[in-house]
C-alpha cells in the first residue's frame, strides 16, 4: 500500500464519516488534501496524519475524539496492522510486514517508470536556461545552471508535463558586431578593439576563421563575415560543452529570427510585439518614444520599448520572444536568469501581464546565485572566467553535475573539487553511486549463489532496518512529484544520500546469500528483490539528475 493508497483509504473513511454527521467537510475533497507524512520517529509507525485536526472544526467534534472514530475505522481496513491517537489527534498508522514488503515487487515490475507521476500532466512548459551569449566559452554561472536547469526539466516530465527544454540564442546587437571586430582584429594581428573580447580564445578562432575564408581580410565586409563565422564556431562550441555535460536541448532560438523582417517586407516579430501589447490598453506615446505601462503589473518603472529615434530596446526583444512562446503553445513560461539578473523577476512578470497573461501562474523567473570552486584557475583561453569544460575535465560530469543540483538555486555555494574527487563517503556523488554499484554487486554475487527472484514472501521482511528502507522508497513518487512542483532537484539528491545510508545499514545487518552451507530460503529470495529495488530507486533518483548509475565502482 503505496501513500496514495493509504490516502484513498483515509478518504473512503472520512466522507462518509463525515456524511453521517450531517457534515459538508469532505465535500469535494481529493486524496490530495490528506497528505502523510513520515514520523521522525519510527516507533510512532509509518505514516501519521492530521486530518482530524484539519476537519474537526467543521465536523463539530474535538480533534482527538474525531481521531479516534477515523482510527477505529482504518483498523478494519486490510494493509493496516496498527492505528494508534497520538498528542491532540494525529492519527499513527503502522502497515502490516506483508503490505509494506510488498513494494519491493511493485518497485522492481516498474522499473525505470517507478516514481513517474501525472501531477503535472495538462501542463506546457517552455523552460528556458542557460542562455550564454555565443560570444565566448561558459563559465561556471552557466554550469550551475546547466546542471539546475535539466534536472528541473527531468522532473517535471517524469511528472507528465509537456516540456520544451530552450536555449536563447543571444546573437543579435551590439555584442556581437563587437564579436566580431575583436575576431576580425585578431586575424589582422592588430590589438584587441577597446570595447572587444579579448583571450586565447579569440586567437583561435580567428585563425580558424581565416583558415575557412582565406581572402578575409581583403574583403569588404570583412568585419560580418569575421563576426558570422566565428559565431558559427563559438555556438558549436557551446553546444558541444552542453551534450558533455549531459545536457540537452530541444530548442535553440536565435535572437535574429524576432529582427527579421517578414515575408516580403512585412513586419518583424518584434514589430508586431508593440502592436499586440498596445491592442491590451497597457502602451503608451511619450516624448516621441513608446512605452509599456509595466507598473500597472508591479515593476518598479515603465519601459521603453522603441525609442525616439526609432530603435528598438532590449525590452522590445524580451516581449517579442515572450509573446513568441505563447504563439508556439507554450501556456507555462519558466526562465531560469543569472545572480546578476534580479531586475528582470518584476520586468518579465509585468510583461506578461501586458500580455494579457496571468504574471502569477504563466510565468516564472528563478535566480541562481553565485557558485565558486576552491582553488579553481582561471581560463587559460578566456583569461577571465572559469570555463564549463575546464570543470568537467577537472572534477567529473557526474561529481560536478551532482553537486550543483545538491543545494538550493538560491543559495551561494562553493564547491570543494578535493572531496567531490575523492573516492570515499565523504563525497556525497560517490556514497550514492557507491550503494548502487553495491546493489548490483549483492544481485551478481546472490545470482552466483543460487539465490534469485524465483520467490516472494514480503511478511519476512520484518527487520528493523527493512521496515526502514521500504518505508523511504515508498516516498519516491511522491518526492519527485514535490520537487517538481517546487523546481527543487536539490530535495531527490538529499534523498538519495538518506536511501543509501538506509540501504548500507540494512546490508550490514541483512543477509541476501546464506551464510556458510545454511540453505537458501523464501527470506534470501525476498531480500534480493528488495536489494534490486533498493538499486532501482536510486538508479532512477540519479537519472533525474542526469548522473550516471554505475554498476561496478
Amino acid at each position: 500500500m503505496d501513500p496514495e493508497a493509504l490516502s484513498a483509504a483515509l478518504l473512503s473513511v472520512i466522507v462518509p464519516l463525515t456524511q453521517e454527521r450531517g457534515s459538508d467537510a469532505a465535500d469535494g475533497l481529493t486524496t490530495a488534501d490528506l497528505p502523510l507524512e513520515r514520523p521522525r520517529n519510527r516507533d510512532h509507525g509509518d505514516w501519521a496524519s492530521n486530518a482530524a485536526l484539519k476537519l474537526a472544526k467543521t465536523v463539530g467534534m474535538p480533534p482527538r475524539e474525531l481521531a479516534a472514530v477515523i482510527a477505529d475505522k482504518l483498523r478494519a481496513i486490510e494493509g493496516i496492522a496498527e492505528v494508534e491517537v497520538a498528542g491532540p489527534g494525529f492519527i499513527n498508522i503502522r502497515l502490516d510486514t506483508a503490505t509494506a514488503g510488498a513494494l519491493a515487487k511493485t518497485i522492481v515490475e516498474a522499473g525505470a517508470a517507478f516514481g513517474v507521476n501525472d501531477t503535472q500532466r495538462g501542463n506546457t512548459i517552455n523552460l528556458e536556461f542557460v542562455s550564454a551569449n555565443p560570444t565566448g566559452p561558459m563559465h561556471i554561472g552557466h554550469t550551475r545552471w546547466a546542471a539546475l536547469g535539466d534536472a528541473i526539466a527531468r522532473l517535471l516530465l517524469a511528472s507528465g508535463a509537456t516540456l520544451v527544454r530552450e536555449f536563447y540564442i543571444n546573437d543579435a546587437g551590439a555584442q556581437m558586431d563587437r564579436f566580431g571586430r575583436s575576431v576580425l582584429a585578431a586575424a589582422k594581428g592588430e590589438p584587441t578593439p577597446e570595447d572587444g573580447y579579448a583571450g586565447a580564445y579569440i586567437d583561435e578562432l580567428a585563425r580558424r576563421v581565416l583558415a575557412a575564408h582565406p581572402d578575409l581580410l581583403e574583403a569588404d565586409d570583412a568585419e560580418r563575415v569575421a563576426r558570422d563565422a566565428a559565431y558559427g564556431l563559438q555556438l558549436s562550441e557551446l553546444q558541444s560543452s552542453l551534450e558533455k555535460f549531459n545536457v540537452h536541448f530541444d530548442v535553440w532560438f536565435s535572437e535574429r529570427v524576432l529582427h527579421a523582417k517578414g515575408a516580403d517586407g512585412g513586419p518583424s516579430l518584434v514589430d508586431e510585439a508593440v502592436d499586440r501589447l498596445r491592442e491590451q490598453g497597457h502602451v503608451f506615446d511619450q516624448d516621441d518614444a513608446v512605452w509599456v505601462r509595466t507598473t500597472d503589473f508591479g515593476d518598479d518603472k515603465d519601459r521603453v520599448i522603441r525609442r525616439s529615434n526609432g530603435e528598438y530596446t532590449y525590452f522590445a526583444a524580451d516581449a517579442a520572444y515572450y509573446l513568441n512562446k505563447g504563439d508556439r503553445g507554450f501556456a507555462h513560461k519558466i526562465y531560469l536568469l543569472g545572480a546578476d539578473h534580479h531586475g528582470y523577476v518584476h520586468r518579465l512578470k509585468a510583461l506578461a501581464g501586458a500580455a494579457g497573461d496571468d504574471p502569477d501562474t504563466d510565468i516564472e523567473v528563478l535566480i541562481g546565485q553565485l557558485v565558486s570552486v576552491n582553488g579553481a584557475k582561471l581560463s587559460k583561453r578566456a583569461g577571465n572566467i572559469i570555463e564549463l569544460d575546464d570543470l568537467r575535465d577537472w572534477i567529473g560530469t557526474d561529481a560536478l553535475r551532482y553537486s550543483l543540483a545538491r543545494y538550493p538555486a538560491d543559495s551561494p555555494l562553493t564547491l570543494d573539487p578535493e572531496i567531490l574527487r575523492k573516492r570515499t563517503n565523504d563525497n556525497p556523488v560517490f556514497y550514492v553511486q557507491y550503494a548502487h554499484a553495491r546493489t548490483h554487486n549483492v544481485s551478481r554475487n546472490a545470482h552466483s549463489s543460487g539465490v534469485d527472484r524465483s520467490r516472494f514472501a514480503p511478511e519476512l521482511l520484518d527487520h528493523a532496518t527493512e521496515s526502514a528502507l521500504l518505508g523511504a522508497l515508498q516516498e519516491f513518487p511522491r518526492l519527485v512529484a514535490f520537487a517538481a512542483e517546487l523546481r527543487e532537484p536539490h530535495r531527490i539528491a538529499r534523498y538519495l544520500e538518506e536511501l543509501a545510508g538506509l540501504y548500507h545499514r540494512w546490508y550490514d545487518n541483512c543477509r541476501v546469500i546464506p551464510l556458510g552451507d545454511d540453505p537458501v530460503g523464501d527470506l534470501h529470495h525476498t531480500r534480493l528483490w528488495l536489494n534490486d529495488a533498493t538499486g532501482q530507486v536510486l538508479r532512477n533518483g540519479l537519472d533525474l539528475l542526469g548522473v550516471s548509475a554505475p554498476e561496478r565502482m
